[in-house]
Formats: structure tokens, sequence, C-alpha cells
């Protein structure tokens, strides 16, 4: 769950995998199936989403390449012609979906294996988050500060810096935080303030993480710099080329993101 209006989906199907049959996938079989009901090349592979004629390639390959005809395929005729599937097009179809059963059963095993470690779980929650936001920093949330109208989080990043984070009261509860809570930090580039002087009074932004300067990219107006933290995270920050060349940004150089403590959207993972 996401604050602020933003949701991501984590899926429970972590393993997944496309059964192919001595290099026969799905679409062939795909193929033969909508042929066996259909009893026409041009209405299967409109079924199945081929041209007339790559679903003709496809019968020509597989055809060719079996020890016997899979496909037959009769033009003319009093009775306008027809495709069909010979008895060792069906038995192959038939062997094609027992596997497919198998491999399905095999799947839901290895997943529901995977479910039952919290601690795989964690890992795979975290590595298929997506978000258009430049930055994902996790966490465990370490302090809940409920307020009158707004809340206040601290999380707790891997190398032990803290991030705070401000709330509605009503995203708090819909949230249902609580300290021990793994949870996600999304931070917009454009948000992050870098300096080189962290104890300067110019700077009022409640969260300064300390890092090293790994990369920077500049075009005409903007730069980004990547910022390595001590948890060995890094951190996106977009601001101007005129900016990054004032601060001589380089590999190496120390450095300080700022930002305040409404900028990051918190996210906690949905308990199993």
């Amino acid at each position: 769950m996401i604050g602020n209006s933003n949701h991501n989906t984590i899926p429970t199907c972590w393993v997944d995998g496309e059964l192919r049959l001595a290099g026969l996938d799905r679409r062939m079989i795909g193929l033969l199936r909508a042929i066996e009901q259909s009893g026409s090349l041009n209405q299967a592979a409109k079924q199945v989403g081929l041209s007339y004629k790559g679903a003709w390639q496809i019968i020509e390959r597989a055809n060719n390449g079996a020890p016997k005809t899979l496909v037959s395929t009769a033009t003319g005729g009093s009775k306008g012609g027809g495709t069909c599937l010979t008895e060792s097009g069906r038995s192959l179809l038939a062997l094609f979906t027992r596997l497919e059963q198998q491999h399905r059963q095999f799947l839901e095993q290895l997943n529901r294996s995977l479910a039952d470690d919290p601690d795989t779980v964690l890992l795979l929650q975290r590595l298929v988050v997506k978000t258009s936001a430049s930055n994902q920093l996790f966490g465990s949330i370490s302090a809940v500060q409920a307020g009158t109208v707004n809340a206040e989080v601290a999380v707790t990043l891997k190398g032990g810096e803290q991030v705070i984070t401000t709330l509605t009261q009503t995203s708090l509860n819909d949230l249902g935080l609580k300290v021990g809570d793994d949870a996600v930090l999304l931070v917009n580039s454009a948000d992050i303030t870098l300096v080189i002087d962290s104890g300067s009074t110019r700077y009022a932004a409640r969260n300064c993480l300390s890092g090293s300067v790994i990369r920077v990219q500049q075009d005409e107006v903007n730069a980004e710099v990547i910022v390595l933290l001590a948890g060995g995270e890094t951190l996106a920050a977009m601001i101007t080329q005129q900016s990054a060349q004032s601060l001589m940004l380089t590999p190496g150089v120390s450095v300080w993101a700022m930002f305040k403590s409404n900028t990051p959207v918190l996210g906690v993972m949905p308990s199993r």
C-alpha cells in the first residue's frame, strides 16, 4: 500500500515460465487447438492473431520437422476443402495439454514454497515495486507520531540513516502503520537539493542524507547526479547544470542530499 493515492500491486505468482516442447511453443500449440476447433486454417489464424501466411509458415515448419504430418489441408473439392489435425497432430496436442497441466501444478508448488518463506517474500516484494518516482528507499518504520491533522513517521534505512516523512492522519489510519513494518519511500529526483555544507543555516529541509557522488550526467540545462548512500543505496538528484558546476560535483565528492518531510511518498509492504 502506498500513501498519497499511489498504489502498487504485489504479485503472488513469483515464478513463471513458458512451456516449450521440442521447440514448439504456445503459439504453435494454440494454432493447432484452433485448427482442431474450427477445421479452417483461415479462421484458426484469426483466432490466434496470425496472418494466413504466417499461420501457413508455422504449419509448414511443423510438418517438415515432424516425422509424421501434423496438419492435413485439402483445397477445393465439393466440400470446399478444409484443414484438420492428423492422428499425429492430435496426439501431439494431447501430450502438450497434459504437460501444460503438470507444468502449471509445478509452478504452483514452487510459488507456494516461496510464499511460506517470509524472508524470500520480503526480498521479492522489494524487487517488483514499480513506480514513476526516480528514487525508492527501503527501510523499516522506527517511530510513528500522530497529530491532530498530520502524522510524522520515521523510517530507518539499511545504512542506519533516518528519514522523516509527514502524511495526513487519514493516510496514517488507512495504511495501518506500526513500528517495525517494512516500508518504501518514493522520492522524486527534482525534490532533492544537493549541498556540500550540511551545517548551513540556509537550508530548512528536515532530511539530510550524506553520501558521495558516483556519476554526473549533464545536458544543456540539467544535470542528474547519482549519490551513493551509506547503506549502499543510490539516490538520483536532478539539479541545474549551473548548480552542478558551481558545486564542482564530480565522482568521489562528498555531498548531502536534502529534502523536506512532505516530499517522500510512504508505502508499506502488504502482509501475506
